[in-house]
């Protein structure tokens, strides 16, 4: 069976409506965790930082939130999610505040960074709360439509804080996450509550329970995770570039192709995750997933180097394809877990995906200098055909 039980009867309003505010936190942290990256023009033309320093001072809140996810996540399999998600949001908006406030670009770096770590709170809990409110026939569909919530934050500071910085600097354009953090904050406090759990064991209390012990399941999760985690960034890094350098194509043409790509990504989350309840199983979708984004990110490399038009349909299909497995892993991580457990679990799942996305740019950009656009899209094709086979799906358990 599995490790999470189904919730006692509630209302479908209010469990839709937990969903809804878990959502908005998550995608209002997702502000403060990735939009300073849209500060870099601002850094470079304004205050005359180089891109790389430009670059380091973006990369601040991403460090904190890879130095905080599993601390949060202990946190909250210890005092709960509701508390846990409105500190980390309020502390968000405090950080957010004093960085605004900031005049020095080094103290501003640091306040940054440290409200990145305040708003890895999200990640944990705001799971946490779906699974926990959320029936198995239904925890892929919710799951799902949370994990929308980080490409709808990227897209709102994309807008947002790229527009504020360009024309009032960038201590204004901190406001947004700051204001945003703020508002989720309010509506966590008046709409979620924990979910219930069972009484905690006494060996719980004393550290045994623990999932990893006596069974590989999770750790294959997390590396099939890792491994899917770098086709996705090498189409999100990369495919804007290929398409105005290899296909000539306007950077307002290529942005709007890679935006509704985007949205078709998220949309693809929900549908893949409405799957994976229908067929009541979370690891032969994964794998599914793994073998289709194998065999598109290879196409997508075969196209592109033959420079036939049908490559860039590919990208977008490339581009929902590689986004559709973090639903599915989150979920059966939660589910696995457990109530005592699954804050820790998800923090180690979601701090092996930001190691790994950060060093995909960098990385591939060696690739695509040395090979071309078409070596790099074929060659991350490699890491979900390692990927496949290590998907637990003989270990899962049943979700009723």
């Amino acid at each position: 069976m599995s490790t999470v039980a189904s919730p006692p009867a509630i209302a479908p309003a209010r469990r839709w409506a937990m969903l809804a505010a878990s959502t908005l936190a998550q995608a209002c942290a997702a502000i403060m965790m990735h939009g300073p990256a849209f500060l870099i023009p601002t850094l470079h033309a304004r205050e005359g930082l180089t891109l790389g320093q430009a670059g380091l001072v973006a990369a601040a809140p991403t460090v904190g939130v890879m130095a905080a996810l599993v601390l949060w996540g202990a946190v909250t399999d210890a005092y709960g999610e509701r508390i846990v998600l409105v500190t980390g949001l309020l502390g968000t908006a405090v950080l957010g505040l004093a960085a605004v406030l900031a005049d020095d670009l080094v103290l501003f770096s640091i306040l940054i960074g440290l409200a990145g770590a305040s708003a890895a709170s999200a990640n944990s809990a705001s799971g946490r709360v779906v699974v926990g409110w959320f029936p198995p026939e239904r925890r892929g569909l919710a799951m799902g439509i949370r994990q929308m919530a980080q490409p709808a934050g990227v897209g709102i500071a994309a807008i947002a804080i790229a527009t504020v910085a360009q024309h009032h600097g960038i201590h204004a354009a901190i406001v947004v996450p700051t204001v945003a953090a703020a508002l989720a904050a309010l509506v966590v406090a008046l709409v979620v509550q924990d979910p219930p759990r069972p009484p905690r064991p006494v060996d719980a209390a004393r550290g045994h329970g623990n999932p990893y012990r006596g069974s590989s399941y999770l750790v294959r999760i997390h590396a099939v995770s890792v491994l899917l985690v770098v086709p996705q960034f090498v189409v999100w890094t990369f495919a804007l570039v290929w398409l105005v350098q290899d296909r000539d194509w306007s950077a307002a043409a290529a942005g709007a192709v890679v935006a509704v790509a985007q949205i078709f990504g998220a949309l693809g989350r929900i549908a893949v995750g409405q799957l994976s309840d229908v067929v009541a199983s979370r690891m032969r979708p994964l794998r599914w997933v793994a073998v289709a984004a194998a065999a598109v990110m290879l196409l997508l490399g075969i196209t592109a180097g033959a420079d036939l038009g049908v490559a860039v349909p590919l990208m977008v299909v490339a581009t929902v394809l590689t986004v559709a497995d973090n639903g599915l892993a989150f979920t059966a991580v939660a589910e696995r877990a457990g109530p005592f457990w699954s804050g820790r679990a998800l923090g180690i799942q979601n701090t092996a995906q930001f190691l790994t996305s950060s060093l995909v740019p960098p990385l591939g950009g060696l690739a695509v200098t040395a090979a071309g656009f078409p070596w790099a899209f074929a060659l991350a094709a490699v890491f979900p055909v390692l990927a496949a086979p290590l998907v637990p799906v003989r270990r899962e358990q049943d979700l009723t």
